[in-house]
């Protein structure tokens, strides 16, 4: 018998192609829910038999694998104390017990203890970690994962004003990477690991292979008079890199000390250094930059991705305000 109850609760009971039985509660009172969890335990088993697939690694291995993927990143700590915490939940448990109601449970309980914005980041680090088990053929789907809502913050960006203020209390080594980054709005890791052989100065454009950026696309970047004059103030530091520490060596983290005495001694407060690509795009659309433009320079993948940008620029709106002015009638 395929299902059969045990006081409140349902079991599953199936027979895989090798002969091997197989009898486990499914945790749940509801019997639709019972057989889908059943149906997927025979489909799981006969994929495994006929084809080769292996779905019994454990989380903890996958975790492992996709952790060192992110080694080069400024993020690597945080995630390393994000698989941590998950550990508590999921070590040694198969992948594919990692289903949506043990997802939903762990995230509850981050919920509770800080909140669902913080949830959601170690919801980002599940889905990545069994977006790489799937990729890998380690896991036959990926199960849906909601996020929580989370309220929408301020865009954080500089006035002109406030931009060569900063660029004035600025050490020499940040001061050409921060300009090459509000003049190309380039992400802080495609600015950091810049290269020379990714720049035609004679033609004016740089370019971002699609294994270095975020969407996956690779990303074409025309370069202006400001993103020129800081290539030729970056030139000569470094035989591959563009931009480098005060040394002359990889910048590991320009969000650094240097960076963060520069902003207090411009007085600019709860600012970071991804509000310089915030700086760009503000800057764009309030000089009539179209958002579907804008959307193509700074390699979003969707208008919506851009639209947090239009309230900068109301003035196409600006006719239609006097359709109800009485002064205007």
């Amino acid at each position: 018998m395929a299902l059969f109850k045990r006081g409140k609760v349902w079991w599953i009971s199936f027979t895989k192609p090798n002969n091997e039985r197989v009898r486990c509660s499914a945790k749940t009172a509801v019997k639709r829910e019972a057989q889908e969890l059943h149906d997927q335990l025979r489909k799981d088993s006969w994929t495994q038999d006929r084809l080769g697939f292996d779905y019994s690694q454990a989380w903890d291995t996958a975790a492992r694998d996709w952790v060192e993927t992110t080694v080069e990143t400024t993020s690597y700590d945080r995630n390393i104390n994000k698989i941590n915490w998950l550990n508590l939940y999921f070590k040694g448990k198969p992948l594919t017990d990692i289903d949506r109601r043990l997802i939903c449970k762990v995230a509850d309980i981050k919920k509770k203890e800080t909140s669902g914005a913080n949830a959601n980041r170690y919801l980002a680090v599940i889905s990545a970690v069994l977006h790489r088990a799937y990729k890998w053929d380690l896991i036959p789907k990926i199960p849906s994962i909601n996020r929580y809502s989370e309220p929408k913050k301020r865009i954080r960006w500089l006035t002109r004003h406030k931009y060569n203020d900063l660029l004035l209390h600025l050490p020499s080594y940040l001061k050409p990477m921060v300009k090459f980054s509000v003049a190309t709005g380039l992400r802080k890791s495609n600015v950091k690991l810049l290269q020379w052989n990714q720049v035609d100065v004679d033609r004016k454009v740089a370019w971002i292979h699609a294994d270095e950026a975020k969407g996956g696309d690779a990303i074409g970047v025309p370069l202006n008079s400001d993103a020129l004059n800081a290539l030729d103030m970056a030139k000569g530091l470094n035989e591959k890199l563009v931009f480098v520490s005060k040394t002359g060596r990889v910048l590991n983290e320009p969000n650094n000390k240097d960076w963060r005495k520069a902003l207090k001694r411009a007085d600019i407060e709860n600012f970071r250094w991804h509000d310089l690509r915030h700086t760009w795009a503000s800057w764009h659309v309030q000089n009539g930059t179209p958002l579907y433009v804008l959307k193509e320079l700074g390699g979003w993948k969707t208008l919506a991705m851009v639209e947090k940008y239009a309230h900068l620029a109301p003035e196409h709106l600006a006719r239609y305000a006097n359709n109800i002015s009485i002064e205007g009638k």
